[in-house]
Protein backbone atom coordinates (compact mmCIF):
# COMPACT_ATOMS: atom_id res chain seq x y z
CA UNK A 1 0.00 0.00 0.00
CA UNK A 2 1.33 3.50 -0.87
CA UNK A 3 0.78 6.59 1.18
CA UNK A 4 -2.76 7.82 1.21
CA UNK A 5 -3.60 11.27 1.83
CA UNK A 6 -7.40 12.22 3.40
CA UNK A 7 -9.21 14.79 4.13
CA UNK A 8 -11.80 15.16 6.75
CA UNK A 9 -14.46 17.81 6.44
CA UNK A 10 -17.05 19.57 8.78
CA UNK A 11 -19.61 21.79 7.32
CA UNK A 12 -23.44 23.83 8.64
CA UNK A 13 -25.79 21.30 6.39
CA UNK A 14 -29.29 23.15 5.60
CA UNK A 15 -32.26 20.45 6.94
CA UNK A 16 -33.78 18.83 3.47
CA UNK A 17 -31.76 21.28 1.17
CA UNK A 18 -29.62 18.93 -1.12
CA UNK A 19 -28.92 21.38 -3.58
CA UNK A 20 -27.24 23.85 -0.95
CA UNK A 21 -25.29 20.87 0.89
CA UNK A 22 -23.77 19.22 -2.65
CA UNK A 23 -22.62 22.78 -2.96
CA UNK A 24 -20.76 22.91 -0.01
CA UNK A 25 -19.31 19.11 -0.40
CA UNK A 26 -18.31 20.36 -3.88
CA UNK A 27 -16.67 23.33 -2.73
CA UNK A 28 -14.67 21.42 0.16
CA UNK A 29 -14.33 18.61 -2.43
CA UNK A 30 -12.26 21.03 -4.94
CA UNK A 31 -10.18 22.54 -2.46
CA UNK A 32 -8.88 19.19 -1.02
CA UNK A 33 -7.99 17.97 -4.29
CA UNK A 34 -5.84 21.31 -4.85
CA UNK A 35 -4.59 20.45 -1.70
CA UNK A 36 -3.80 17.18 -3.27
CA UNK A 37 -5.97 15.00 -1.37
CA UNK A 38 -7.07 11.82 -2.61
CA UNK A 39 -10.07 10.82 -0.30
CA UNK A 40 -12.45 13.64 1.39
CA UNK A 41 -15.11 12.52 4.02
CA UNK A 42 -18.23 13.86 4.55
CA UNK A 43 -20.61 13.22 7.92
CA UNK A 44 -24.06 11.10 8.67
CA UNK A 45 -26.57 12.26 6.06
CA UNK A 46 -24.32 15.13 5.19
CA UNK A 47 -26.76 15.44 1.69
CA UNK A 48 -29.77 15.83 3.80
CA UNK A 49 -29.51 16.99 6.99
CA UNK A 50 -30.18 14.94 9.69
CA UNK A 51 -32.25 15.92 12.85
CA UNK A 52 -35.21 17.58 11.33
CA UNK A 53 -36.16 13.94 9.98
CA UNK A 54 -37.22 13.14 13.71
CA UNK A 55 -40.53 14.90 12.84
CA UNK A 56 -41.23 13.34 9.04
CA UNK A 57 -43.53 10.50 8.30
CA UNK A 58 -43.36 7.25 6.25
CA UNK A 59 -44.14 9.00 3.13
CA UNK A 60 -42.32 11.87 3.89
CA UNK A 61 -39.36 9.86 4.40
CA UNK A 62 -39.60 7.91 1.00
CA UNK A 63 -39.90 11.12 -0.48
CA UNK A 64 -36.52 12.25 0.70
CA UNK A 65 -35.08 9.20 0.10
CA UNK A 66 -33.23 7.91 -2.84
CA UNK A 67 -32.26 4.69 -4.75
CA UNK A 68 -29.13 3.95 -5.28
CA UNK A 69 -26.76 4.50 -7.09
CA UNK A 70 -29.47 6.06 -9.96
CA UNK A 71 -30.36 8.68 -7.63
CA UNK A 72 -29.54 12.02 -8.01
CA UNK A 73 -27.48 12.81 -5.18
CA UNK A 74 -25.19 9.88 -6.41
CA UNK A 75 -25.08 11.34 -9.72
CA UNK A 76 -24.15 14.82 -8.78
CA UNK A 77 -21.50 13.16 -6.42
CA UNK A 78 -19.87 10.98 -9.29
CA UNK A 79 -19.45 14.41 -11.11
CA UNK A 80 -17.55 15.81 -8.71
CA UNK A 81 -15.61 13.35 -8.07
CA UNK A 82 -14.00 13.18 -11.90
CA UNK A 83 -14.39 16.69 -12.17
CA UNK A 84 -12.07 16.68 -8.83
CA UNK A 85 -10.24 13.09 -9.53
CA UNK A 86 -11.05 12.45 -5.59
CA UNK A 87 -12.89 9.86 -3.81
CA UNK A 88 -15.92 10.89 -1.88
CA UNK A 89 -17.88 9.60 1.00
CA UNK A 90 -21.00 11.33 1.97
CA UNK A 91 -24.49 10.28 3.65
CA UNK A 92 -28.20 10.62 2.68
CA UNK A 93 -31.46 9.03 3.23
CA UNK A 94 -31.55 5.60 0.76
CA UNK A 95 -35.10 3.78 -0.39
CA UNK A 96 -34.59 0.23 -2.18
CA UNK A 97 -37.56 -1.50 -4.03
CA UNK A 98 -39.57 -2.36 -1.39
CA UNK A 99 -40.04 1.22 0.02
CA UNK A 100 -37.45 0.28 3.24
CA UNK A 101 -35.44 3.79 4.25
CA UNK A 102 -32.01 3.35 5.59
CA UNK A 103 -29.81 5.77 6.59
CA UNK A 104 -27.06 5.37 4.23
CA UNK A 105 -22.92 6.47 3.80
CA UNK A 106 -21.22 5.44 0.10
CA UNK A 107 -18.21 5.83 -1.06
CA UNK A 108 -17.75 7.44 -4.79
CA UNK A 109 -14.99 7.87 -7.01
CA UNK A 110 -14.76 9.21 -10.66
CA UNK A 111 -15.99 5.57 -11.78
CA UNK A 112 -19.55 6.39 -9.99
CA UNK A 113 -20.30 4.00 -6.46
CA UNK A 114 -17.56 2.24 -4.63
CA UNK A 115 -19.46 1.03 -1.48
CA UNK A 116 -22.61 1.65 0.31
CA UNK A 117 -22.96 1.08 4.04
CA UNK A 118 -26.33 0.99 5.81
CA UNK A 119 -26.23 2.42 9.60
CA UNK A 120 -26.70 -0.81 11.93
CA UNK A 121 -27.83 0.95 14.61
CA UNK A 122 -30.50 3.79 13.19
CA UNK A 123 -32.66 5.83 15.72
CA UNK A 124 -33.68 9.55 14.46
CA UNK A 125 -37.01 8.56 12.61
CA UNK A 126 -38.93 5.35 13.67
CA UNK A 127 -39.63 4.35 9.72
CA UNK A 128 -35.62 3.78 9.36
CA UNK A 129 -34.37 0.23 8.72
CA UNK A 130 -31.56 -0.92 10.29
CA UNK A 131 -28.85 -2.25 7.91
CA UNK A 132 -27.52 -6.07 7.94
CA UNK A 133 -24.17 -6.08 7.00
CA UNK A 134 -20.82 -4.79 7.45
CA UNK A 135 -18.87 -3.37 4.07
CA UNK A 136 -15.18 -3.53 3.13
CA UNK A 137 -13.87 -2.07 0.00
CA UNK A 138 -10.83 -0.51 -0.94
CA UNK A 139 -9.32 3.14 -2.16
CA UNK A 140 -6.01 2.77 -3.81
CA UNK A 141 -5.14 -0.84 -2.63
CA UNK A 142 -6.42 0.13 1.38
CA UNK A 143 -8.62 -1.84 2.81
CA UNK A 144 -11.54 0.61 4.18
CA UNK A 145 -14.80 0.46 6.02
CA UNK A 146 -17.77 2.59 7.38
CA UNK A 147 -19.11 2.35 10.63
CA UNK A 148 -21.93 5.52 11.20
CA UNK A 149 -21.56 7.15 14.36
CA UNK A 150 -23.94 4.60 16.94
CA UNK A 151 -22.37 2.01 15.21
CA UNK A 152 -19.33 2.60 16.80
CA UNK A 153 -20.05 2.82 19.88
CA UNK A 154 -20.63 -0.84 19.79
CA UNK A 155 -17.57 -1.73 20.17
CA UNK A 156 -18.02 -5.52 18.61
CA UNK A 157 -18.55 -3.55 15.07
CA UNK A 158 -15.38 -2.12 15.60
CA UNK A 159 -13.07 -5.13 16.24
CA UNK A 160 -15.77 -6.83 13.77
CA UNK A 161 -14.46 -4.68 10.62
CA UNK A 162 -11.04 -4.68 11.55
CA UNK A 163 -11.04 -8.72 11.52
CA UNK A 164 -12.46 -8.08 8.07
CA UNK A 165 -9.63 -6.36 7.35
CA UNK A 166 -10.02 -2.90 7.32
CA UNK A 167 -7.08 -0.97 7.96
CA UNK A 168 -8.87 2.25 7.77
CA UNK A 169 -12.28 3.39 9.03
CA UNK A 170 -14.81 6.51 8.20
CA UNK A 171 -16.40 7.06 10.85
CA UNK A 172 -19.41 9.81 10.09
CA UNK A 173 -21.23 10.82 12.80
CA UNK A 174 -23.47 13.66 14.07
CA UNK A 175 -22.90 13.45 17.36
CA UNK A 176 -22.30 15.86 20.52
CA UNK A 177 -24.13 18.73 22.41
CA UNK A 178 -27.40 16.88 23.40
CA UNK A 179 -28.42 15.26 26.44
CA UNK A 180 -27.95 12.57 27.95
CA UNK A 181 -27.30 10.36 31.20
CA UNK A 182 -23.43 11.09 31.33
CA UNK A 183 -22.02 14.09 33.63
CA UNK A 184 -22.03 17.07 31.92
CA UNK A 185 -23.73 16.56 29.08
CA UNK A 186 -26.29 18.64 27.28
CA UNK A 187 -27.20 21.01 24.47
CA UNK A 188 -25.12 24.70 23.63
CA UNK A 189 -27.41 27.38 23.11
CA UNK A 190 -28.10 28.48 19.61
CA UNK A 191 -27.05 32.20 20.87
CA UNK A 192 -23.75 31.22 21.41
CA UNK A 193 -23.16 30.14 17.76
CA UNK A 194 -25.40 33.78 16.64
CA UNK A 195 -22.35 34.96 18.76
CA UNK A 196 -19.33 33.00 17.60
CA UNK A 197 -17.65 35.80 15.83
CA UNK A 198 -17.94 38.49 19.09
CA UNK A 199 -17.21 35.65 21.91
CA UNK A 200 -15.95 33.36 20.49
CA UNK A 201 -14.27 32.09 23.76
CA UNK A 202 -17.60 30.81 25.38
CA UNK A 203 -18.55 28.74 22.33
CA UNK A 204 -15.01 27.17 22.09
CA UNK A 205 -15.52 25.91 25.96
CA UNK A 206 -18.99 24.77 25.42
CA UNK A 207 -17.72 22.89 22.09
CA UNK A 208 -15.09 21.35 23.84
CA UNK A 209 -16.08 20.35 27.37
CA UNK A 210 -18.01 17.73 28.27
CA UNK A 211 -21.03 18.19 25.87
CA UNK A 212 -18.63 17.86 23.01
CA UNK A 213 -14.75 17.39 22.58
CA UNK A 214 -14.01 15.88 26.33
CA UNK A 215 -16.58 13.09 25.68
CA UNK A 216 -15.41 12.31 22.53
CA UNK A 217 -12.06 11.80 23.68
CA UNK A 218 -13.07 9.40 26.47
CA UNK A 219 -13.24 6.71 23.51
CA UNK A 220 -12.62 7.38 20.07
CA UNK A 221 -8.89 7.04 20.31
CA UNK A 222 -9.41 4.09 21.95
CA UNK A 223 -11.09 2.55 19.05
CA UNK A 224 -8.15 3.58 17.22
CA UNK A 225 -5.63 2.13 19.48
CA UNK A 226 -7.29 -1.29 20.14
CA UNK A 227 -7.77 -2.21 16.56
CA UNK A 228 -4.60 -0.48 14.99
CA UNK A 229 -6.82 1.33 12.54
CA UNK A 230 -6.68 4.93 10.84
CA UNK A 231 -10.15 6.81 12.02
CA UNK A 232 -11.63 9.03 9.97
CA UNK A 233 -13.99 11.28 12.13
CA UNK A 234 -16.69 13.70 10.71
CA UNK A 235 -19.31 15.37 12.45
CA UNK A 236 -21.23 18.90 11.49
CA UNK A 237 -20.44 22.18 12.63
CA UNK A 238 -23.46 24.97 13.43
CA UNK A 239 -27.09 24.17 13.79
CA UNK A 240 -28.36 20.72 12.79
CA UNK A 241 -32.28 21.78 12.92
CA UNK A 242 -32.62 23.58 16.23
CA UNK A 243 -29.31 21.88 17.98
CA UNK A 244 -26.02 22.95 17.66
CA UNK A 245 -23.02 20.51 16.82
CA UNK A 246 -19.18 21.17 17.50
CA UNK A 247 -17.66 19.77 14.26
CA UNK A 248 -14.13 18.58 15.73
CA UNK A 249 -13.76 16.21 12.56
CA UNK A 250 -10.06 14.48 13.16
CA UNK A 251 -8.08 11.76 11.96
CA UNK A 252 -6.75 9.66 13.99
CA UNK A 253 -3.85 7.16 13.59
CA UNK A 254 -3.48 3.33 14.67
CA UNK A 255 -1.29 4.79 17.81
CA UNK A 256 -4.39 6.48 19.21
CA UNK A 257 -2.98 10.23 18.12
CA UNK A 258 -4.72 13.00 16.50
CA UNK A 259 -2.57 13.58 13.26
CA UNK A 260 -5.14 17.11 12.26
CA UNK A 261 -8.45 18.12 13.71
CA UNK A 262 -10.87 20.85 12.60
CA UNK A 263 -10.47 23.99 14.71
CA UNK A 264 -12.49 26.89 13.62
CA UNK A 265 -16.45 27.39 13.45
CA UNK A 266 -16.44 27.66 9.55
CA UNK A 267 -17.02 24.87 6.34
CA UNK A 268 -13.54 23.55 6.52
CA UNK A 269 -11.44 20.41 6.55
CA UNK A 270 -8.55 18.89 8.12
CA UNK A 271 -6.07 16.80 6.36
CA UNK A 272 -3.15 13.80 7.16
CA UNK A 273 -1.27 11.49 5.50
CA UNK A 274 -2.18 7.96 6.21
CA UNK A 275 1.16 5.53 6.09
CA UNK A 276 0.85 1.73 6.36
CA UNK A 277 3.54 0.94 8.87
CA UNK A 278 1.97 2.11 11.89
CA UNK A 279 -0.82 -0.65 11.24
CA UNK A 280 1.62 -3.15 12.08
CA UNK A 281 3.87 -1.23 14.66
CA UNK A 282 1.33 -0.20 17.19
CA UNK A 283 0.18 -1.79 20.26
CA UNK A 284 -3.16 -3.20 18.36
CA UNK A 285 -1.98 -5.50 15.98
CA UNK A 286 0.54 -7.55 18.96
CA UNK A 287 -2.97 -7.77 20.66
CA UNK A 288 -5.26 -8.95 17.71
CA UNK A 289 -2.53 -11.40 17.12
CA UNK A 290 -2.30 -12.32 20.58
CA UNK A 291 -6.21 -13.04 20.76
CA UNK A 292 -7.46 -16.07 22.07
CA UNK A 293 -10.78 -16.70 20.87
CA UNK A 294 -11.45 -20.26 21.86
CA UNK A 295 -11.78 -18.63 25.22
CA UNK A 296 -14.43 -16.25 24.11
CA UNK A 297 -15.85 -17.05 20.74
CA UNK A 298 -19.50 -18.82 22.45
CA UNK A 299 -19.53 -16.21 24.51
CA UNK A 300 -19.69 -13.31 22.29
CA UNK A 301 -21.69 -14.85 19.90
CA UNK A 302 -24.29 -15.75 22.36
CA UNK A 303 -28.10 -15.60 21.26
CA UNK A 304 -29.04 -11.92 22.63
CA UNK A 305 -31.52 -9.80 22.13
CA UNK A 306 -30.80 -6.31 21.03
CA UNK A 307 -31.85 -3.41 23.17
CA UNK A 308 -31.26 0.34 22.06
CA UNK A 309 -32.51 2.39 24.30
CA UNK A 310 -31.31 5.89 22.80
CA UNK A 311 -32.84 9.44 24.44
CA UNK A 312 -33.07 11.77 21.58
CA UNK A 313 -35.03 15.14 21.99
CA UNK A 314 -35.29 18.13 20.52
CA UNK A 315 -34.28 20.93 22.01
CA UNK A 316 -37.96 22.46 22.49
CA UNK A 317 -38.32 19.33 24.73
CA UNK A 318 -35.12 20.51 27.11
CA UNK A 319 -37.04 20.86 30.63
Amino acid sequence: MKNLKIATAQFEHKSRDKNYNLSVIEKLSHKASIEGCDVISFHECSITGYTFAMHLSKEQMLDLAEIIPSGESILKLTEIAQKNDIVILAGLFEKDENDNVFKTQVCIDKNGLVAKYRKLHPFINPYLTPGDSYCIFEIKGWKCSILICYDNNIIENVRAVKLLGADIIFMPHVTMCTPSTRPGAGFVSPQLWENREKDPTSLRLEFDGMKGRSWLMKWLPARAYDNAVYVIFSNPIGMDDDQLKNGCSMIIDPFGDILAECRTFDDSFATAVVTPEKCIQAGGYRYIKARRPELYKDINGQDHKSEQNVVWLNSAEKS
